[in-house]
């Protein structure tokens, strides 16, 4: 699990701790802001697949670009995960044509048609776990395990076609 920036480690740390997987950080510096001087990468991802999570992405710049560098550090193969999906400008181009393998967003952010038929994005609704936390606090059960992966796994049976 990759978290594309500082500011993002508290996050990713959290999904490779619930995915018992190891954690690597994409440090970089800027000469100005939005400028990329360098990227470095903290942690070995040699050989591996890695799983860049974020919490949102806009114009793709930095997604593709820490990418790239995890691919110069020897990533196997890219993925990312973001929640908002805010892909403006650029992003999409970027995207379909970077060394990531596939981007997954939510449904958080409208979709443009450009991003909808996009070969490497795939949106995932939100409405299923927003219906069930509703559901939950209305039977006054649990929202806290809405967080765990089955019953993640239960909530969204059926909604990707290769279950």
């Amino acid at each position: 699990v990759v978290s594309p920036d500082v500011g993002g480690v508290g996050r990713a740390r959290e999904l490779a701790k619930r995915l018992d997987l190891d954690l690597a950080i994409v440090d970089k510096r800027r000469t100005a802001p939005g400028e990329i001087a360098e990227m470095n990468v903290i942690g070995d991802v040699s050989g591996r697949t890695c799983l860049i999570v974020d919490d949102i992405c806009d114009t793709a710049g930095t997604l593709v670009k820490a990418a790239e560098t995890l691919i110069e550090k020897g990533a196997a193969e890219v993925h990312a995960y973001i929640t908002h999906g805010v892909l403006s400008g650029p992003a999409v181009e970027r995207i379909g044509n970077s060394v990531m393998k596939s981007l997954v967003i939510t449904d958080t952010i409208e979709a443009t048609p450009e991003v909808r038929a996009a070969k490497k994005i795939r949106m995932v609704p939100t409405a299923p776990i927003f219906a069930q936390a509703i559901l939950n606090i209305a039977n006054g059960t649990s929202v806290s395990s809405l967080f765990e992966t089955d019953t993640l796994r239960t909530i969204y049976h059926g909604h990707f076609g290769n279950e």
